[in-house]
């Protein structure tokens, strides 16, 4: 059973799988490069990206070869694996592998999925959709704990303001926990500017570190992060997805704020 309550969640990968060996290495670097701070890491990767703008864009390599992809990852580095279902068919295809079962902001209103995925037990991740209130939230706790399931972490990850653009609600986090359930602040996915690059969603990762401090600064109890060796080729989300290099500074950086607001 994952620590999730009393560790610090560190979720971190590439937005969509492009392909084994990439995802091998990240999370190869990612579990390494977590073993020297007190956070409990969780690879994340996308197998399919059904929310995608445009129907050109990349989606992923599928269900069945991108869960055999993540199982190998959980495997072979002993790290819990984290990845978003997009319609209620896919739980049953997942659930014995994947530790921590997502369901898309998009989605988080869904009551068939939400409760479909509740019922495997497992951890349920939800992101607040861009267009909800934290307070509606509860709403969607109540239809995870109808089934039995306890096991819930909230995710922030920015607010629609307006066309193509977000902004983070600071008071969102503290909102949603009091709720009792732990509240991740997913950086990168705030910082996207949606649909507003040719058919892409662009973004602004330069604004990663003060948006990741100001959070930690709140008490939020995890980061979720999109990684990536080379960000301006990524496949998803290239605007706001973050080099290897800047994961560490900026997780070192989060601890001490965290530290020093307790």
């Amino acid at each position: 059973m994952l620590d999730y309550k009393n560790r610090f969640l560190f979720i971190a990968g590439p937005c969509v799988i492009e392909d084994k060996s990439m995802t091998m290495e990240i999370a190869h670097f990612l579990k390494e490069m977590t073993l020297k701070y007190p956070v409990l890491f969780v690879f994340k990767a996308s197998y399919d990206k059904a929310n995608r703008t445009s129907i050109d864009s990349y989606r992923g390599p599928g269900l069945k070869k991108g869960i055999k992809i993540l199982d190998e990852v959980k495997r072979k580095l002993n790290v819990p694996v984290l990845s978003d279902v997009h319609c209620v068919h896919q739980v049953a295809a997942v659930k014995d592998v994947l530790d921590i079962i997502q369901i898309p902001a998009f989605l988080c209103r869904q009551t068939d999925l939400v409760v479909e995925v509740a019922k495997t037990k497992k951890i349920v991740n939800i992101k607040k959709a861009q267009f909800m209130s934290p307070y509606d939230m509860e709403h969607v706790i109540k239809k995870i704990e109808h089934t039995g399931n306890k096991k819930i972490i909230l995710t922030e990850r920015g607010a629609s303001f307006g066309y193509n653009n977000l902004v983070v609600d600071f008071r969102s986090m503290l909102v949603m926990k009091k709720f009792g359930f732990p509240v991740v602040f997913d950086v990168t996915h705030s910082l996207q500017k949606p649909s507003a690059a040719s058919g892409i969603s662009g973004g602004d990762r330069e604004f990663a570190e003060p948006l990741a401090f100001a959070a930690a600064a709140c008490g939020v109890d995890g980061l979720f992060l999109e990684v990536h060796p080379d960000p301006k080729k990524a496949l998803s989300d290239k605007h706001t997805s973050l080099a290897l290099s800047q994961v560490e500074p900026l997780l070192q950086k989060v601890i001490k704020i965290k530290e020093a607001a307790q």
